[in-house]
Formats: structure tokens, sequence, C-alpha cells
């Protein structure tokens, strides 16, 4: 079946995700046979060469895996991506894409990026149509917001739920992480093919090597923000990054995230192969804050602005930060991320430079729904199974109002104060 032709529904992108995987699966099986021939044949040879005795029978039963129920093999990111590799026009939109957002961040652009999209994806074919949405949203606002589309595949879960698409792409517990993966890659590609960046929230360090060239930018969520692992792992991403506050509000853990990322780190991670390795990185210099408020109240007004402005200062970091209006910030009510939207663009519009990026829960239905696992098929199309989410009318209009304010809080650059404007809006003005 060709890419013109291909079944972008969920049944046909999780069947042609499903033959994906029983192929890669036979393969690396098979690869694993290999392996464990090899060893058994050099490693006796290893512990003679060492002085080592040959080892005496103990039973480990007790001890090793005991509440492991289950272990299966899993596609590894080098098989998914020679068989499912970037194009051509997904590669172009994906560089095109983390250069604005650094540019950006770095404030070499004096555009707003923008980050909207679904709480959480679940169906492949509802999640491409918001993507054409948003294209003509990209096409409309270029001149004033550098917009990407939200793809979150993994969801961070405070107690037990569904962990997300790349999880348990079928949506009834059956949990075939492979499948999920592969799919995960599919879905990026055909958006990014349509010239709509992506962003991602990582959660192990495994799962990003699976996009690996499709991610524009990288949030990291509140709930890992104090994970020095993920703080590691994130100084060697290609893409642009984010941290969220912790749960309780804490921005100070967000920059000290910050500062971590922004360093060199060397850890143990894995490769392409999906074996286990040493990574040596050289920080990632867009890390930055994100602030989401949390369950006391909001933190996105002015004073908070310039509170968490002070505090980057402090720490000898850029005022940059990136305002998540949902969550904390929306007090879990997705109509209230207008009010937060309108609040910021007036910030924005009179001149305050630190705001970079705007974040947006956004699906093609308002609302969410629950999700159950015996009749998936039962759920409304385009609507949130995770948090509620605005629908494409109120999304437009903070769209135009965000890319108003933007262009006002630029347009100095093309009056006559060139030096009030160079302070405000430093860099390029995209627009032709």
């Amino acid at each position: 079946m060709t890419a013109q032709h291909e079944d972008l529904s969920a049944d046909g992108v999780l069947d042609r995700a499903q033959r994906i995987a029983d192929h890669l699966l036979d393969v690396q099986r098979r690869v694993n046979e290999q392996i464990d021939a090899m060893q058994s044949n050099l490693l006796p040879e290893v512990r003679r060469q060492l002085g080592s005795l040959d080892p005496e029978p103990v039973d480990l039963s007790d001890l090793t895996n005991t509440r492991i129920v289950g272990l299966d093999v899993v596609v590894t990111p080098e098989a998914v991506a020679t068989v499912l590799p970037l194009s051509a026009a997904s590669a172009a939109t994906t560089r095109a894409g983390r250069r604005a957002v650094t540019d950006i961040v770095r404030g070499a652009d004096g555009r707003l990026a923008v980050i909207a999209g679904p709480c959480s994806i679940h169906d492949p074919a509802a999640t491409l149509e918001y993507a054409g949405f948003l294209r003509e949203m990209r096409e409309r606002h270029g001149g004033d917001l550098e917009i990407v589309m939200r793809t979150y595949t993994e969801k961070p879960r405070t107690e037990v739920d569904w962990k997300g698409f790349a999880y348990d792409p079928y949506l009834d517990g059956s949990n075939n992480i492979s499948v999920g993966l592969i799919a995960t890659r599919m879905i990026m590609g055909r958006i990014t093919a349509m010239g709509v960046p992506v962003a991602a929230e990582p959660l192990n360090a495994l799962s990003p090597q699976y996009v690996d060239g499709l991610v524009t930018y990288n949030g990291v969520g509140a709930r890992n923000v104090t994970d020095q692992t993920a703080r590691e792992r994130v100084s060697g991403f290609s893409a642009v990054v984010g941290f969220k506050n912790s749960p309780e509000g804490s921005i100070e853990a967000a920059i000290q995230a910050v500062v971590a990322a922004r360093a060199p780190h060397e850890f143990l991670g894995v490769d392409r192969h999906g074996m286990t390795a040493q990574l040596s990185t050289t920080g990632n210099e867009t890390a930055h804050v994100i602030l989401r408020g949390d369950k006391n109240g909001p933190n996105y007004s002015a004073t908070h602005i310039a509170d968490t402005k002070a505090k980057l200062s402090e720490r000898g970091l850029p005022s940059v930060v990136v305002v998540d209006a949902s969550h904390g910030n929306s007090q879990k009510n997705h109509l209230r991320q207008l009010d937060v939207v309108h609040d910021l663009s007036g910030q924005i519009a009179g001149g305050e430079t630190a705001i970079r990026g705007v974040m947006l829960e956004s699906n093609l239905v308002a609302g969410r729904q629950d999700l159950d696992h015996q009749h998936p098929g039962a759920l409304v199309y385009g609507q949130s199974v995770t948090d509620a989410c605005v629908d494409l009318d109120m999304t437009a209009a903070m769209l135009d109002d965000l890319a108003g304010a933007a262009r006002t809080r630029r347009a100095p650059v093309r009056g006559k104060n060139t030096a009030t404007s160079a302070a405000a809006a430093p860099g390029r003005d995209p627009r032709p």
C-alpha cells in the first residue's frame, strides 16, 4: 500500500504497526539467540583467562525476578528506524522547527512559540485531523507564532491509570508496547511530513530513541522534574527542552533542573540497538522553565513572571519562561485557558520579553471522557481520555489573541525607537 493510499484510521495504523512489529520481533529473537550462543561460547573462556573457578550451582529462584511475571522481547530503535526511515519532508520540518524554537528561546527570533494539542493522543485518525487544523493555523500565524503540536504518547501518573498510546495502543489493557512505539513513530512521521513540528514528553531513557529526529520540543513534566536521570538524559537531547515546576509549585526545582540539563554529563543509557551504553553529553543550552501552576493556584501573573525572572537571574540564567495555560494555571478547568491566554497576551503586548512560549491543551472536541478498557470503540471521536481540552474554535481564538500580542510586542522593531525595540524584541523579524 502506498503512502498516498495508506489507511489512516486507528485500525489501519495499528494493523500496519502490528505487521511491522511481527517481522521485527522475529528478527530480534533470532539476533538474541545468536547473542546468547556467542556469549555461552566466549564467556567461559574469559573466566578461565581471569583465573576464575567454575561456579558451583546455586538456586537463585527466590532472589531474582521474584515479582516479574512476564518478559517480552521489544523492537529496537534501530530496527524501527530502518523500516520506517524519516522522509525528507519530516526531516526538514524538524530541522526548521528546532531552529525556530531555539531562536525564540535564545531571543534571536521575536515571535512566540506555542505548543498546542491534545493532553494525550489515543486515536491516530483524530490526531492527524487535528494536525491538519494546526497546519492551517501555522499558515495563518507563521509571521507571529511558531506553532508546535503536542503528540504526547506517554502519560506520567500520580498513582495508577492508562499510561499512554505508546504503552497501550489498543486502549484495552493489552499493553502491546512494540506496536505502540512503532505506531507513535508512524504518527509523528505523518504529522511532520505535513509540515507541522511535534512536541513530546519523554518519561524514560528508551522511548525517545524510537522517535529520534522527529521531535522539536520536549517538555519534562512536573512529576519528573526532580528526577536526576531525567535531567541528565535531556542534557544530550537534540530537541529544545523545558522543565515544568513541580506539582507542589516549586519553581526552584525547575530551575535546578535547567542548571543540571545545561551542564555536560556522563551516565548509563542505551544505544539505538537497545544495548547498555555510557553516554557523554554536551549539555542542552535550550533548557528553560515552564510555569504550570499547582493545586493551590496559578503562577502566570505579571508578579509571578517577575519573581521567576529574579530567581533565574540569581542563578545566572537567561530570563526565558514558557507558560502552560492548562493544569494548575487553569485549575483543571479547560475553559479557563482562555483567561490565562488573555492575561498572558496583555503581558506580551505590554513588552514582556521573558514569555517566550505558551502551552495549550486542545482537541477536536471540548472536554474529556473516561477510557473504558472493555469498550474502547465507544469513545467520542476527537475528545481527550486524559485532561479536558478546549475545542478548535476556542483554540483558534486563543491563537489569534497570542499572535496579535506577539505582533504588538515586535512592532517597535519597525518603528522609530530602535534602541527600545532592540531591548524589547531582539533578533530578526521573521515576517516577509
